[in-house]
């Protein structure tokens, strides 16, 4: 039997001819490095360089909008209603004299854009969030238009062409987590009854418009990835039997690889919450992927829960699933990938304080390793002291949406 190494070692050709120098990606990661022109900055290049030295052969940006004026988090990278792809070339070329292939997250928040960026953000349909805490935090949204709905799928297009100009070398379109793509997937937020919504082939219909936009633009070399819900867990919701007829679509409409994830803001599976069972396999969705593996031969990336290089090892050897995705750990340990692939009998770790309320931990989780990525991307180490945990503390955990939007914000 191989060893874990030589299995994560392999490299991948993907449909369209590229090749993924082996099975280790790093997932993305909601980096909040933007400067207040929502343009790239060189913490941004340092933080990526630092990965790339790191052995990972795929590199997956977070959230870089397509459209300025719709904004997820303050400092999220947006590309300009005139693009200039020499603003993006320092980050591109973050990753050169190295194997790493550095890939954009392409996305638009829909209805969760916070209040204190967009007063009235745009969904497919005005459908608020049924929590009272998460309405705080996000106002009721306006249904789009059909030529706004039109106009953002170019916003999809233009922004992919842009960072390809400027030596990305693929893109990912965000389809999960309860954003845009994902909203017009779901019933429960997609309630129109014309050409986008009103059933599950018009549902995805936005999705598959934005994966033939990108491809014409970016043209049939350049890989196409889609991270996509398995479900939202939601009552209701995209479910999984539609989630897998969405797969099957999209391995007809060509791309090229497939992220699995799960969730959204109000039921937060993406956060990292798993079921025990599921814990000691370590990956989150294989179980998913194996019933995906079925109705498509699209490559396939898992991303969660994956702690030692048996597990990784075990969850290749299984035929589910192609790459191993891996967030959080890097940012504990950014070399974590080259260690893996010299045989090291490491563990990924996610480092992060608990407070035993589970919402408020979700929260806490993401702001500790925001904090720690700013280090990382100013040149210093990873920095085990609480730091921004003790200010949400302070806040008020008991009302944790309501602190983490006074820190954040």
């Amino acid at each position: 039997m191989s060893e874990p190494s030589e299995l994560l070692a392999e490299p991948l050709e993907l449909r369209c001819g590229a090749v993924l120098p082996n099975r280790l990606a790093k997932a993305a990661l909601s980096e909040q490095l933007g400067d207040r022109r929502n343009r790239p900055t060189a913490e941004l290049a340092e933080l990526y360089r630092t990965w790339s030295r790191g052995g990972a052969g795929t590199l997956i940006t977070g959230n870089v909008m397509v459209d300025p004026t719709a904004l997820g988090e303050p400092r999220n990278v947006a590309v300009p209603r005139e693009p200039d792809a020499t603003e993006f070339k320092p980050w591109a070329r973050s990753a050169d004299g190295t194997e790493s292939r550095l890939w954009v997250q392409l996305n638009h928040p829909g209805r969760q854009s916070p209040r204190f960026l967009s007063r009235q953000p745009v969904a497919p349909s005005a459908v608020p969030f049924g929590d009272r805490g998460i309405r705080s935090v996000f106002a009721t949204p306006r249904a789009l238009t059909v030529d706004e709905i039109e106009a953002i799928i170019e916003r999809f297009g233009v922004a992919a062409r842009t960072v390809v100009d400027a030596g990305f070398a693929g893109v990912q379109i965000h389809g999960a987590h309860g954003y845009l793509v994902s909203q017009f997937l779901s019933p429960l937020t997609n309630r129109r009854t014309d050409g986008w919504g009103g059933d599950a082939l018009r549902r995805r219909r936005f999705l598959l418009e934005v994966v033939a936009r990108v491809r014409a633009e970016v043209g049939d070399a350049v890989p196409i990835a889609v991270k996509l819900n398995s479900a939202d867990f939601q009552r209701g919701g995209f479910s999984e039997e539609e989630s897998l007829e969405v797969v099957r679509e999209l391995g007809e409409a060509g791309i090229d690889l497939l992220e699995v994830s799960g969730g959204t803001y109000e039921k937060t599976a993406m956060m990292g919450s798993a079921k025990a069972s599921t814990v000691s396999r370590e990956a989150y969705f294989l179980d998913y992927a194996t019933k995906a593996r079925q109705v498509t031969d699209v490559a396939l990336m898992v991303t969660g829960g994956f702690t030692s290089p048996r597990g990784m090892a075990d969850a290749l050897r299984s035929g589910a699933l192609d790459v191993i995705g891996l967030g959080r750990p890097l940012i504990v340990d950014p070399a974590l990938p080259g260690r893996l692939l010299k045989g090291e009998d490491v563990r990924a770790r996610r480092t992060a304080p608990k407070t035993g309320i589970r919402l408020a931990d979700s929260l806490l989780e993401i702001q500790w390793h925001t904090q720690q990525m700013h280090r990382v991307a100013a040149g210093k180490p990873v920095d085990p002291r609480l730091g921004a945990v003790r200010t949400l503390v302070r806040a008020g955990v008991a009302d944790p949406l309501n602190a983490f939007r006074r820190v954040r914000g």
